[in-house]
């Protein structure tokens, strides 16, 4: 194994994007720690980045360029340190390349330097990535597993965890198309391999090329061991075929929804999420989580922020927050997930176009909505695309420009035994600075309903 602090220490870095939801900040600040000449380029600006500047103020040997990216940060480097989302055809990315300087990212750079015996356990998949990493971890600590979380998980980076991991550990990793392309150009895959699902997604950044989507995600399994597992579903395997890429030689295990006992009082929304917790069952029952443990944590787990997360009920209504489902198939999953003869669906919804289509969405809307609340913003917009399939409708659809409105607007027109939904279906709008910061407001905002009205 590479003894991590000699390896980076002196080292000339570049890390492009730092971002706000602190894996950029963390990785930055594990690397100044261990000796390396750091440069962070970012292409937002300083005031923007504020809160993560802020952080790294105490390391004097960090270097900014924000605002802009120069073509001189990526010539005489010894690695490049990418974030998700640099495109695809980034001509920075691309001198890097032409000069020789390997380009890494943090999840496949950790797995390189993990200590032989560790087992990581890699979760992907369009929707539902996040659910399935959390309910294994859980298992994993029910059954005092030495466990972390790793990957595409809110304010973590994952480069640091190698100063705690030990031998035996299991580190369990969200990993997004991003995170994979590092994996599929470092040519590695988790022991363990979860595929949730494959929908159409980030078909802005892909150019409406869903098979290159589908490579990147693929590697996940790509490049495993015959010893290694892959747990995925039937349909996945049918996407497999249908994408032309090459087939796991790993042991394939597939499950389904009804692999969950009915018996099991599972507090998770909606049939996806019973596909969910089945793929985290095989996983902890792999890892040597007993039945018992398994069914407690099934039972318990109730979610995690922004998926179907219930924030509250106020005079009988009920408010969820669904902020990171940024697809259309997100939002048809969480629409299907209530039973609107018990009570009314008022749906918020819009935001950014990811060149996705909204065909679906509007039947589905039409169908099972009550009352459709549309965020407006500037340009053309998914919420444009919601209105444009939508036509001529009964469905009552009410307006607004800002989260603050659309909750006032929910609580106007709600009764009791009503279910208000923020479930964008879309990328969230320049009013937000990401996703969760769009989730957060809408809490805030539920938060203040509730405030004054005390009573339940």
């Amino acid at each position: 194994m590479l003894d991590y602090k000699d390896y980076f220490k002196g080292k000339k870095i570049t890390i492009v994007g730092l971002g706000l939801l602190g894996r950029g900040v963390g990785d930055a600040q594990f690397l100044a720690e261990c000796g390396a000449d750091l440069i962070v380029t970012d292409l937002k600006s300083a005031e923007d980045l504020a809160p993560s500047l802020k952080k790294l103020k105490k390391y004097k040997n960090i270097t900014y360029r924000l605002g802009e990216h120069n073509l001189g940060d990526f010539k005489n480097r010894d690695m490049i340190v990418k974030s998700a989302g640099v495109p695809l055809d980034s001509p920075y990315i691309a001198e890097a390349k032409k000069n020789k300087i390997p380009v890494e990212m943090d999840a496949s750079l950790f797995a390189k330097f993990a200590p032989k015996r560790v087992v990581i356990v890699g979760v992907t998949g369009t929707r539902g990535k996040s659910t399935v990493t959390h309910l294994i971890y859980e298992m994993l600590i029910e059954a005092k597993i030495p466990a972390h979380l790793g990957g595409n998980v809110r304010g973590l980076a994952t480069l640091p965890l190698i100063k705690k991991v030990r031998e035996g550990d299991v580190i369990i990793m969200e990993l997004d198309s991003w995170q994979l392309q590092g994996f599929g150009e470092a040519e590695i895959s988790p022991q363990i391999s979860v595929f949730t699902n494959f929908l159409p997604d980030h078909l802005n950044y892909y150019k409406g090329d869903m098979t290159r989507y589908f490579m990147d995600k693929a590697s996940i399994y790509r490049f495993a061991k015959a010893t290694d597992l892959f747990i995925t579903t039937k349909q996945l395997l049918k996407e497999i075929t249908r994408h032309s890429t090459p087939k796991p030689h790993s042991k394939v295990i597939t499950i389904k929804a009804t692999d969950i006992p009915q018996s099991w009082k599972v507090r998770l929304l909606g049939e996806h999420n019973r596909t969910n917790l089945a793929l985290a069952v095989q996983v902890a029952q792999k890892l040597g989580v007993n039945p018992v443990q398994i069914k407690k944590v099934a039972e318990h787990f109730s979610g995690i922020p922004g998926r179907l997360e219930h924030v509250d009920t106020i005079k009988g209504v009920y408010y969820y927050n669904d902020t990171t489902a940024t697809t259309p198939d997100g939002a048809i999953a969480a629409m299907k997930s209530f039973d609107t003869a018990k009570g009314k669906l008022i749906l918020i919804a819009g935001g950014k176009d990811k060149e996705l289509n909204y065909k679906n969405f509007a039947r589905e809307a039409k169908k099972r909505v009550a009352i459709l609340i549309l965020l407006l913003g500037e340009g053309t917009t998914a919420t444009d695309k919601i209105i444009k399939e939508l036509g001529k409708t009964k469905l009552r659809i009410i307006f607004v420009f800002k989260m603050a409105e659309a909750v006032a607007e929910a609580m106007r027109v709600a009764k009791r035994g009503d279910n208000v939904i923020l479930s964008p279906a879309s990328a969230s709008f320049g009013m937000f600075k990401n996703e969760f910061d769009r989730g957060d407001q809408f809490n805030k905002a539920v938060a203040k309903l509730q405030s004054r009205n005390p009573q339940h």
